[in-house]
């Protein structure tokens, strides 16, 4: 009897759980700005609120997407996925 020895290993390998993150902007700044963060602070980014999210996972972006509201919670409506980085060597 043929086992096929991938399909196990897939479905443990898609079983794993991974972080994403949703990033609307980046920017940098000093670490005398970060130290001086208080309450009430404001950081202001070059993004306007409209622009797209990017969908990140390991560090990578992924997809963007648009914000939604979702009930009373936010979330993120996929616009395009990227096509996975291919593997070195």
């Amino acid at each position: 009897m043929s086992v096929n020895p991938n399909t196990n290993y897939t479905r443990a390998v898609l079983s794993i759980q991974t972080p994403v993150c949703v990033t609307l902007a980046r920017k940098s700044v000093s670490l005398e700005d970060i130290v001086n963060l208080v309450p009430g602070a404001m950081l202001t980014f070059e993004a306007h609120c409209d622009q797209p999210l990017t969908l990140e996972a390991g560090g990578s972006p992924i997809a963007t997407g648009e914000t939604v509201k979702i009930g009373d919670k936010f979330g993120i409506r996929i616009r395009e996925v990227f096509a996975p980085a291919p593997v070195k060597d």
